[in-house]
């Protein structure tokens, strides 16, 4: 296998399915981990099933809803210490991540590059939004761009392509934030580490089925994480494991 793509999931029994499928039919050596947090729809015995039918689905089960950083988190740690694929992929369950910008996304990755899906470079963008989420978007990426003096376009999206040396490095166990804010946090230690982001157009279509995962809480926690990132060095690029 040459990677392996974490998949948090949270009722959604009517996308992980399709979606396990549409990447396995992919022209990749490529497996799939879905981190399931005991959905109350049934998605995880539906993701024990696609496991039982195809050794290349893996099924990792947490207790309870944990919050999507820690379940990226805790899906690619545990992906580090029981797979060997070079390389490791991160995408949401709901379809809003297209699965046919993988093999783009995994050349990316073979040369060394964080790869990461954009919606805000040339070529991307948005479907089915309303203006008010369109603005609020655009400007917390402005937002936390500026912060962290990261020239990255989507420092948001949670599409990604990781070389497997690079998670390694950047000690996954004390990521502070619970929610979406694990994804800037993630980013700023890649670059404080040396290496390069590379962004991917794509066009991310809102769910198709089910309801979104973002709060209040949610985005408040991220708004503030960003300045204890920013300053509370929490994470000292010396002491990481050799590349």
């Amino acid at each position: 296998m040459e990677v392996l793509v974490v998949i948090p999931t949270y009722n959604e029994s009517n996308n992980i399915r399709p979606l396990s499928e549409a990447l396995l039919g992919l022209e990749l050596d490529l497996g799939v981990l879905i981190v399931d947090d005991n959905s109350p729809d049934g998605t995880g015995r539906i993701a024990d099933a696609l496991a039982k039918q195809d050794p290349r689905v893996h099924v990792l089960h947490r207790p309870g809803k944990q919050g999507l950083g820690t379940a990226y988190r805790e899906g690619l740690g545990y992906a580090l210490a029981n797979f060997d694929a070079p390389l490791l992929a991160q995408m949401d369950a709901d379809f809003s991540h297209p699965p046919e910008a993988m093999p783009a996304m995994v050349e990316m990755a073979r040369r060394g590059s964080v790869a990461i899906g954009s919606r805000y470079v040339r070529g991307g963008g948005v479907k089915n939004w309303g203006l008010g989420r369109r603005i609020l978007s655009k400007g917390a990426n402005i937002y936390v761009s500026t912060v962290l003096g990261l020239p990255v376009g989507d420092l948001t999206t949670a599409y990604k392509c990781w070389p497997r040396r690079v998670l390694e490095r950047l000690d996954l166990p004390t990521v502070g934030a619970q929610g979406f804010a694990a994804l800037p946090e993630m980013a700023y230690r890649t670059h404080l580490l040396g290496y390069r982001h590379e962004e991917h157009p794509i066009i991310f279509e809102d769910r198709r089925v089910g309801q979104s995962k973002l709060t209040g809480s949610i985005a408040v926690e991220a708004f503030l994480n960003v300045w204890r990132v920013r300053f509370n060095k929490t994470f000292d690029p010396s002491q990481a494991p050799p590349a």
